[in-house]
């Protein structure tokens, strides 16, 4: 991962960036002169310090010679180059890693959506009415029967007050800290942050026809986001207790099988007949039951290593802000 900082002459460096827009580019050369100086216009407007990062994530058209041209001429961008396509969790992750704001900004840069729309979504964090705010899709898109399927689905697994999971959104720096770094899991992070405490807020997004380039997802993406989501739902419901739901589920099957093998034994001592079927039923119970058992087992190690795992960052994010204000 490389990394371009600002011009050293930028005069934006008076002032501590209070907010970092993370943008993952995959080639948006067309895209990327505009969204810039729609950028640079918002910007002007605005009493608090921005910056924009632009994650060029292993482009192979001319992302890489616009965003050299664009560091020149706006001094408010900085540059954070993959070299290979890394994904958008992998570039806001990057992005949050290189950003100095306290408040980071995910906005992609196909101009679907307007920079001039940033401090609406900034706005309720700055004066401390929320955590996190999310964008809510107004206008027509091509994909909207498959997100208002992936939307209904996910408020029906998970107590969110949003409708628009996977949208621009605008969140404390301490959220991105707490993520889990997964692939294609950017889509949850309302659904996790939540799940942590912290208050989310909705506000209405413009949507805009795409000019230039083309969309990267495509109707593959649907049984991976699925998968995604079921994880999701498991990792808040059973993560931090993975034996309560192997374990349980293996008592269930080992229970199965004993009272199988009660009522089989019991038919042989009426009848003098062996049900196959039924020490078939038996065998199949007793082996799962005890195969779920040992996995909640080694599910709960796994669980604890990560339990010592997030106490050490916690720790180690204490100190560091200790000797920052030292």
């Amino acid at each position: 991962m490389t990394i371009i900082p600002m011009a050293s002459s930028a005069p934006s460096l008076v002032r501590p960036v209070r907010v970092s827009v993370l943008v993952p580019a995959k080639d948006e050369a067309e895209n990327l002169p505009r969204f810039l100086e729609l950028c640079a216009a918002m910007i002007a407007a605005q009493s608090v310090a921005y910056e924009v990062v632009v994650i060029d994530d292993g482009s192979r058209d001319g992302t890489s010679a616009v965003l050299a041209e664009a560091v020149r001429r706006h001094p408010f961008v900085r540059v954070v180059t993959h070299r290979t396509q890394r994904g958008i969790a992998d570039a806001l992750r990057s992005g949050y890693l290189a950003a100095q704001g306290d408040i980071l900004v995910f906005y992609p840069a196909d101009l679907q959506f307007l920079p001039e729309d940033i401090p609406r979504l900034c706005a309720p964090i700055l004066a401390d009415e929320a955590d996190m705010v999310t964008g809510y899709k107004q206008g027509t898109y091509d994909k909207a029967f498959v997100s208002g399927i992936y939307n209904r689905l996910s408020r029906a697994l998970f107590d969110i007050p949003v409708r628009d999971l996977n949208n621009v959104k605008a969140y404390r720096r301490v959220i991105m800290a707490d993520q889990p770094v997964r692939p294609d899991w950017h889509r949850y992070m309302i659904v996790l942050a939540h799940a942590q405490g912290y208050s989310v807020q909705e506000i209405p997004v413009a949507l805009y026809p795409r000019t230039a380039g083309r969309s990267k997802f495509g109707l593959s993406r649907i049984p991976v986001g699925v998968l995604d989501m079921l994880a999701v739902w498991f990792e808040l419901r059973f993560g931090q207790k993975p034996l309560l739901a192997f374990g349980m589920l293996g008592v269930g099957l080992f229970a199965l099988g004993v009272l199988a093998g009660l009522v089989a034994l019991g038919i042989l001592l009426v009848s003098g007949i062996g049900v196959r079927w039924v020490w078939t039923i038996i065998q199949t119970s007793l082996i799962l039951g005890s195969i779920f058992f040992a996995a909640g087992l080694l599910g709960e190690q796994v669980a604890s290593l990560r339990a010592e795992q997030r106490e050490l960052r916690r720790r180690l994010d204490e100190t560091r802000d200790r000797r920052g204000a030292a």
